[in-house]
């Protein structure tokens, strides 16, 4: 960020506005040192090392990577480089307590067939259908720990100010970060297999996953491609009947039945699916824009039945809400953690600090 980024954040409600050359000196007052590290979170004795930031391709996506998809807004920079950090610092534990998380899938290329790679990796992974679509995300991310990809979840307070305009991101060699989508499962199942498709390009990226984008002439072949592959990989046996439409209109009920089954059977939402029609040319755009509409109102509806009942019970006194959701672990986390403890590479305050468990949870792991 350049320093005009800056000078308005961290001088947030202050009367005097702190101005460049406040920052811009060998010697900085600690008020000001105090509030950039609340932005950055770095503790105080970051800025008082002498060595300067390493700028390397290792350290950051941001030097290994120009320009992204998306333009990425603050809180979204501040969360790929919390998870980058914890890469790095994941590796140098794993290395320490002589771990090897080697790649054990092939890097494809951009002319491999999108659907013929999605039967390999189906085949290979085997993943069961689950109807409880937080288990089925689960569920996948055991499986790819099998094949030594690590995914995290970042989750987001509704109160948070700087929210992330992002719904995933995959970063070399083999991470993979989701944004916790708690009402919309089938968002964050979608954006896992889309990032799967970066891993198996090897092409890093940070995204915001647009369904409608599913149908864009002019997308880059390789976001196409993984676009391609996490469709055909969730649709699985299905696509059957997927391929069984040969046109949505008025006089079919616009399929809605056949799609609402697959959407069910799949846990590709339906607006993928309807997505997935307009770009095969099997339903106009005035008639997709129709189905669209009538979805987000069904949408509106639940959302506004959903707080009228919150509002209810809070009325009658019944308690509201609950607890922030937890990211899910990794499998392979929790035993990359488990053997650098056992190894004493880490003490019991950084396994608890690493997989964000309280003291009393700790025994549970360490079985």
């Amino acid at each position: 960020m350049t320093i005009d980024d800056l000078l308005p954040i961290i001088g947030e409600g202050l009367k005097k506005k702190i101005s460049k050359e406040n920052i811009l000196t060998s010697q900085i007052e600690i008020g000001y040192l105090k509030r950039i590290d609340k932005f950055f979170n770095k503790g105080i004795h970051y800025y008082l090392d002498p060595k300067s930031p390493e700028i390397s391709h290792d350290a950051s996506i941001f030097f290994r990577k120009q320009k992204f998809d998306i333009d990425l807004n603050i809180g979204a920079k501040k969360i790929v480089n919390q998870f980058e950090e914890f890469k790095i610092s994941l590796s140098a534990i794993a290395k320490l307590a002589d771990i090897r998380i080697d790649r054990s899938l092939p890097i494809y290329k951009i002319l491999d067939s999108p659907s013929q790679i999605a039967q390999e990796i189906r085949t290979l992974l085997n993943p069961t259908f689950i109807s409880d679509k937080k288990d089925f995300l689960k569920s996948i991310i055991s499986k790819l720990a099998e094949q030594n990809i690590l995914v995290f979840e970042f989750v987001e307070t509704w109160n948070k100010k700087d929210k992330a305009n992002i719904d995933g991101f995959f970063l070399n060699p083999n991470v993979i970060v989701l944004k916790r989508q708690q009402t919309s499962f089938r968002r964050e199942i979608f954006t896992l297999i889309h990032e799967l498709g970066h891993y198996l390009l090897n092409e890093e990226e940070i995204e915001q996953i647009d369904y409608q984008s599913l149908a864009r002439a002019n997308l880059n072949k390789i976001e196409k491609w993984c676009n391609d592959f996490a469709y055909y990989f969730l649709i699985g046996d299905s696509i059957q009947e997927m391929e069984s439409i040969n046109i949505a209109n008025s006089s079919n009920d616009y399929q809605f039945e056949l799609i609402r089954k697959i959407s069910n059977d799949t846990h590709l939402s339906q607006i993928a699916l309807f997505t997935r029609l307009l770009f095969q040319k099997k339903m106009s755009q005035t008639d997709y824009n129709v189905v669209k509409a009538d979805l987000e109102e069904q949408y509106r509806k639940h959302d506004h039945e959903l707080k009228k009942q919150r509002e209810l019970d809070k009325e009658n006194g019944l308690p509201v809400g609950g607890s922030t959701p937890k990211p899910i672990n990794s499998p392979l986390l929790i035993s990359t953690i488990q053997t650098a403890f056992y190894e004493g590479v880490i003490n019991e305050y950084e396994v608890c600090k690493r997989l964000n468990i309280k003291p009393d949870k700790l025994e549970t792991v360490l079985q």
